[in-house]
This record gives structure tokens, C-alpha cells and sequence, in this order.
């Protein structure tokens, strides 16, 4: 029948007559009712087919499943049902009808005034589409945004799918089908009612269930059900955590323990290990000092590298205590990350939880190696490694360096002048002169290798003596010369000369002779004294009383020039 045609109405059968008033009340009068939804009575069910009369002049037929509704239909012959009319009649004179259309407009209405008063609605996730998902009110379909599944993100949505939940409708266009619900805003409104709930109940030391919502540097929020606690890293596990990442991932359940509540600024400070033994409790008797074990490095510093012990309880080996001789070397060097390395126990504080560990002291000390093996006077060779202002460091065995002072260089030669002889990568001979284990040195001496030339003066000259020097350097103070044997020697410039004109060192010449009287050996400067002018003064005494006086009628320079001659011609003879 065309749309806007008059309903046939059957004239023998009453009931089908009360039932076309009833539709004509229900549609107002109207006689054109596609696209409405009317009420029908179900007068067959066969062939999963329901087979309905809505007072049109032929039946309609809807399949058995839209009345499943997800379950199984729960229908039966007389029943009346809401169905909508999509079209009077098709090309095979039937009626067009749909319940699955009849529920949508029904949960339309329901949905508008839900809209209306703010309220929830009862929905279920079915499907997936282009940045979200689809949602089943009750025959209306409506969108899901992926960011209003939930307060935080969700890696799976499996288990919401198929499960009965409440949303709230965001927007709604009737006219063109379009429904946007969030079931986050649902969830932020129950948190508040929890946080609210939860916030009055919370106290220190109580026990809770939460889920890991975020992971930071310095540690983890949970969320405790509508308000977050903070896990800091230390407070994870008794063990040494750098990172939370290690230990816990986002979304994973944990069981936390409230350590501190501020009810003002509404912080809450949650811990995990204190739910768990303190394996601190005992290290004293369990690791007593001297005692030796094996560890895992956890961490390296600058200062040290941290040794785990077993879980939960570390120690930290001080870079002064890694290497008998490395000495100022980066720990990391020494160590890596994740070695086991054999460690002593130097030191345990309770107090403070902190052991102090060694790892030098678990190989051999090579100061002791090295005293047991070179007494004082032991000769030996070994390679110049560094030149300092005050000496020279030689490589040992057993890795360690000894030092030769610049006053143990050379005999006869001091400071820059007898350090000027070496450079770095030398081989050298040396003689060990004492090794002082607990300050770890060792002294040597190069000069010891050879006699004292200062030994042999008492045997080759003495105090008064006049002797032949050959000059050996000129100082504005005087000259250096060389007495016999090399024994170093010193002429002051004032006793250069008697004449006060004649006391100038720049008279000499490096490789000149001279003699002069030795006027004292001192032995601690090892320097034989001499002078010139002494020398002069006895030969004028002595010529005074080999010649006589000036009352005698000969003049000084009479008597000085026969002493003066008379010792030339002896120190020419001496020569030849």
C-alpha cells in the first residue's frame, strides 16, 4: 500500500479491530506510520522467523535473532511487542519491520533524557574503529574516543569488551545519528568519590593495594584507587635500584605500605620493602671485620664502587683501598659494572648502614713482597718513569716505583746540575737505602753505588795544608775548585788574595791552578774550605824568618821578593 493509504481493518475479526484502534490512538489518527515505531502482536514463530500483525493488510516478518537481544529470545505466540515500521509493504505485498530499529528509537528517548539530566548510562563495548571504539545503548550505537577509555592509557581493551558498563554521553546529534560517551569521566567521577573516601580512612603504616601509573627517575606513583602515593626509589627494595624501570612496569599491581601521610598537602609516601625482612638486621656478627667474600659491583663513582653483598646490603670499596699502586685512577679502571670481585670487611657501621670494604687487601701487598726480597743495600736496575724537582722515580718489581733524592744523585754534583744527567725511559742501577712499608716508600740512592771521593780527603790531605786546586766554577763569591781526587773544595773571595784588589773572581779561568791552604773539611757540606790569602800570609812569615827582619837592613820587599822567587823555582821544579 501506498504511503498515506487507508488501513484495512478486518471486519469478522473483533480483536483485530480493538488492536487497529489501539494502533490508530497510538499514531494520532494518522494513517502513514513508516518510519515509527508501532505495536504488533507476534502471531507465528517458525523457521527463526517471528511472523508479526500490526494492523497493516498483510503481516511483516523479523528475523528470531532480533529478539535475542545477546541472549536467547525470550519470546512466544501472542505476545505484544514494540516494532518499527520501515515500510508499509515491499514488492512481495508483506510488511517491512525491524526490532533491532523499534529498540534503537526506544533507547533514543531514553538516551536524550539521560542527556538531558546529566546521567549515566549502561553500555557495551563491541567494536573497534578509527580512534576509538564501538559502543551498544540498548540498541544505539554511539563512539568511544580511545582517550576516554580510561583515566590512563590502555594497552589492551580486550577485557572491557562484551562487559555491561556504565558511560556518560558527551554529545548527542539525533538527527544524524551521532553519539560520543566517555567512560573516563565515569571513572574520574567515581575516583573523586573514593579519593574523598579513601583520603578519611588513610594512616601511617597501613597496607594497600595499588597499580604502578606512572615511572619517574626518582620513582613511581601509584594509583591507590582515586588518589596517587609516591614510591620513591629507595624505599623499592632493600637492594640498590638506579633506575624504577628495573623493578616495576607501568599497569603492574603491587601491595605498598603507607610510610608517611600529610592529610594538609594530601602526599602520600608509600614503601614496598617494608614489607619485606631487613636483611640489614645481624650484618654486624655476619660480616665482622678482616673477614674476606665475594661480591657484585653494583655502582661506580668517583670516590669508589659499591659492592653488593647479598641483597639488599652493600659495602663501598674507597678508591684508596682498590689498588696498592694505582694511585689516582678512576675507579671504573679498576673495576666494571656486574664483576664479582673478592673483598674485605675493613669496617661496619650499624648506625649509619654502611661497611667498608677493601679490595687491595685481598692480594698481596707488594711493599711487604718487595721488603722480603731487597733488604737495605740491595742493588738493582730499573727504568727512570718520572723526573720531579726533588728526584727521580724508578720502576720496581712488583709495580711500584722507589725514589732516588737529588741529594743520592751524585757525590760530586748537587741539584739541577746532577738531576741534568738523567731523562725519562733511562735505565739506571740502584742501591735500596730503606722501605718504610706503611708509608709505602721505598729510598734508593745512585751516588751509593759508588766510594765517598770525600772519605779518601783525611788520607790525601788535612787541616793547614797547602795543596795544588784546579778551578772548577766561578761564583760571584768566590770559585769552586777540585783538590786532589775530585774532592770538591771552596775559595771564598775574600780569601782570594791578601791584596784587597786582587780578591776578584773573574781572574780565573775554569781548568787554572792554583795553590791554596786548606783552612778546614767540613764533612757536613762535604766541601774542603781553602784560601789563598792564608797561603800568602804563612809564606810571608816564613820568609820573615828564613831572611830576617827589616832591622837587619833588608827591606820587606827585599825579603818577600828572595821568598817569592825561591818558591817559584820549587813549583817549577815540581812540575817537571
Amino acid at each position: 500500500m501506498a504511503k498515506g493509504s487507508t488501513l484495512r481493518r478486518p471486519e469478522n475479526d473483533t480483536s483485530s479491530a480493538e488492536f487497529a484502534a489501539l494502533l490508530d490512538e497510538s499514531l494520532g489518527g494518522s494513517t502513514s506510520f513508516e518510519g515509527t515505531v508501532v505495536k504488533g502482536r507476534i502471531i507465528r514463530i517458525a523457521n527463526d522467523f517471528v511472523t508479526i500483525d500490526v494492523g497493516l493488510k498483510s503481516e511483516g516478518r523479523v528475523a528470531l535473532r532480533e529478539f535475542a537481544n545477546g541472549g536467547a529470545a525470550e519470546v512466544k505466540e501472542g505476545d505484544e511487542v514494540d516494532i518499527f515500521v520501515d515500510r508499509m509493504e515491499n514488492k512481495e505485498g508483506e510488511a517491512v519491520l525491524s526490532r533491532d530499529k523499534a529498540r534503537r528509537e526506544e533507547a533514543w528517548t531514553v538516551l536524550e533524557k539521560a542527556f538531558t539530566d546529566n546521567e549515566r548510562v549502561m553500555g557495551t563495548i563491541f567494536g573497534r574503529v578509527k580512534g576509538g571504539f564501538t559502543v551498544d545503548l540498548s540498541g544505539a550505537v554511539a563512539f568511544l574516543p580511545g582517550s576516554q577509555v580510561d583515566v590512563r592509557p590502555v594497552r589492551d581493551v580486550g577485557p572491557l569488551m562484551g562487559q555491561a558498563q556504565q558511560f556518560q554521553i558527551l554529545k548527542m546529534d539525533r538527527r544524524r545519528g551521532n553519539i560520543v560517551v566517555s567512560r573516563r569521566a565515569v571513572m574520574e567521577e567515581t575516583r573523586a568519590e573514593d579519593r574523598t573516601r579513601l583520603m578519611g580512612a588513610l594512616s601511617e603504616g597501613q597496607v594497600l593495594d595499588g597499580i604502578v601509573k606512572n615511572i619517574t627517575d626518582y620513582g613511581a606513583f601509584v594509583d591507590l584507587g582515586g588518589v596517587d602515593g609516591l614510591l620513591h626509589v629507595t624505599d623499592i627494595a632493600w637492594k640498590r635500584i638506579n633506575h624504577p624501570s628495573e623493578a616495576l612496569t607501568i599497569g603492574q599491581s603491587v601491595k605498598v605500605q603507607v610510610i608517611r601521610f600529610n592529610a594538609e598537602t594530601q602526599r602520600i609516601s608509600l614503601g614496598m620493602k617494608q614489607l619485606m625482612s631487613d636483611p640489614w638486621e645481624g650484618a654486624g656478627a655476619k660480616y665482622p671485620v678482616a673477614f674476606k667474600l665475594k661480591g657484585r659491583v653494583t655502582n661506580i663513582t668517583d670516590y669508589g664502587a659499591f659492592v653488593e653483598l647479598e641483597p639488599g646490603v652493600e659495602g663501598l670499596v674507597h678508591v684508596s683501598e682498590m689498588s696498592w699502586t694505582k694511585k689516582n685512577v678512576h675507579p671504573g679502571k679498576i673495576v666494571s659494572t656486574s664483576q664479582e670481585v673478592e673483598v674485605m670487611v675493613l669496617d661496619v657501621d650499624m648506625s649509619k648502614r654502611r661497611i667498608s670494604l677493601g679490595l687491595k687487601q685481598c692480594m698481596a701487598n707488594p711493599w711487604e713482597s718487595f721488603a722480603e726480597t731487597h733488604a737495605a743495600g740491595t742493588e738493582l736496575e730499573g727504568e727512570v718513569r718520572n723526573i720531579t724537582e726533588f728526584g727521580l722515580f724508578v720502576g720496581l718489581p712488583g709495580d711500584i716505583d722507589g725514589m732516588v733524592h737529588l741529594s743520592d744523585l751524585s757525590w760530586d754534583k748537587a741539584g739541577d746540575e746532577a738531576i741534568r744527567d738523567f731523562k725519562k725511559g733511562d735505565q739506571v742501577k740502584v742501591k735500596v737505602l730503606d722501605v718504610d712499608i706503611d708509608k709505602e716508600r721505598i729510598s734508593l740512592g745512585i751516588k751509593q753505588l759508588a766510594n765517598d771521593p770525600f772519605e779518601k780527603v783525611g788520607a790525601v790531605a788535612k787541616k793547614g795544608d797547602v795543596v795544588t786546586v784546579i778551578v772548577a766554577g766561578i761564583q760571584d763569591s768566590g770559585i769552586d775548585v777540585t783538590v786532589q781526587d775530585g774532592i770538591p773544595g771552596f775559595i771564598r773571595k775574600t780569601e782570594l788574595s791578601r791584596d784587597r784588589s786582587e780578591q776578584r773572581p773573574d781572574r780565573y779561568a775554569i781548568g787554572d791552578k792554583l795553590d791554596a791552604k786548606i783552612t778546614n773539611i767540613d764533612k757536613a757540606s762535604r766541601r774542603v774550605v781553602l784560601s789563598v790569602k792564608a797561603r800568602e800570609m804563612d809564606e810571608e812569615k816564613k820568609a820573615m824568618a828564613d831572611f830576617g827582619s827589616s832591622d837587619s837592613g833588608a827591606s820587606l820587599g827585599d825579603i818577600l821578593g828572595a821568598a817569592l822567587s825561591r818558591a817559584q823555582k820549587k813549583s817549577d821544579e815540581d812540575e817537571k
